[in-house]
């Protein structure tokens, strides 16, 4: 048997010992999404792994799938390409699917992250939120990426290896001081209501795991995250954070949207606190 048949059936064998561990609404688009990796990064593939909603705090109505990618050196344009056409047939638009969920997918080569530096390169990221950059014809470049501190600790701290190593023994740690600087440049992302209108559940979620993470040196799901933040908040505060936290659970997001006075009033106090929190530490 040859090098390439021996790679591909030792891959086979993992995912299939691994699929016991995969949440079986999602087992299957898991490992469809793994077929094409490996279709098109086989030649550098040296990890994939599983994190996220499907392993911490379980999926709900509107949780991607989120799978990290890594590869031996850097991709060629056309294996970039080729991939997130392909995953865009595989992937559907957060509960507008059903059977399919939204894929988010992160590639990296292995040599950027290790030995770790801040902030580090990602080869791409395949998301919902490109499906009609790609089918236009555009693709995002190599880009620097500081949330990858925050991926890297999370997947270190809780993933499933569908093929490669464990990411505690693949990747470094990520220093204390670099989780922090992540947190403070995400947060810098949202300053006035262009930067979160359309996006208001998911950044009102954010922003309670960033304050969580900030308060804890922990990642926690993001319900647990927002039911912490309810008991830390004012009470001006709390609505915002609680329908936030009902829309990801599947309720309608409307009345979280037309709040716009509280919810800039919501994300001020949060990036106050979250940046007392980071600058005393």
């Amino acid at each position: 048997m040859s090098g390439r048949k021996v790679m591909r059936s030792t891959r086979q064998d993992n995912l299939a010992t691994m699929h016991k561990q995969i949440p079986s609404e999602i087992a299957e688009q898991v490992s469809r999404a793994c077929v094409i990796i490996d279709r098109h990064l086989g030649h550098v593939l040296q990890a994939i792994h599983l994190y996220g909603s499907a392993l911490d705090g379980g999926l709900k109505p509107y949780s991607d799938i989120d799978l990290l990618v890594t590869v031996n050196r850097r991709l060629d344009e056309t294996s970039r390409h080729t991939l997130q056409q392909d995953l865009l047939a595989i992937s559907a638009p957060p509960g507008e699917g059903d059977t399919l969920r939204a894929l988010e997918v992160t590639v990296v080569a292995c040599n950027e992250l290790v030995p770790w530096r801040y902030p580090p390169r990602r080869e791409l990221q395949f998301g919902e939120w490109l499906r009609d950059d790609l089918r236009a014809g555009v693709y995002e470049p190599l880009m620097l990426d500081h949330d990858l501190a925050i991926l890297m600790t999370k997947i270190r701290q809780r993933s499933i290896a569908l093929t490669g190593p464990s990411a505690a023994d693949l990747f470094d740690a990520v220093p204390k001081a670099d989780f922090h600087a992540a947190l403070s440049d995400t947060i810098a992302q949202w300053r006035n209501e262009p930067d979160w209108q359309g996006d208001e559940r998911n950044v009102v979620l954010a922003l309670a795991r960033i304050w969580y993470s900030a308060s804890t040196g922990e990642i926690a799901s993001k319900q647990v995250a927002a039911e912490w933040g309810l008991e830390q908040l004012p009470a001006r505060h709390r609505e915002v954070l609680d329908l936030a936290r009902s829309a990801y659970l599947g309720a309608d997001d409307s009345a979280l949207v037309v709040r716009k006075a509280e919810i800039k009033a919501f994300i001020d106090y949060a990036k106050m606190e979250i940046t007392g929190l980071l600058s005393g530490q």
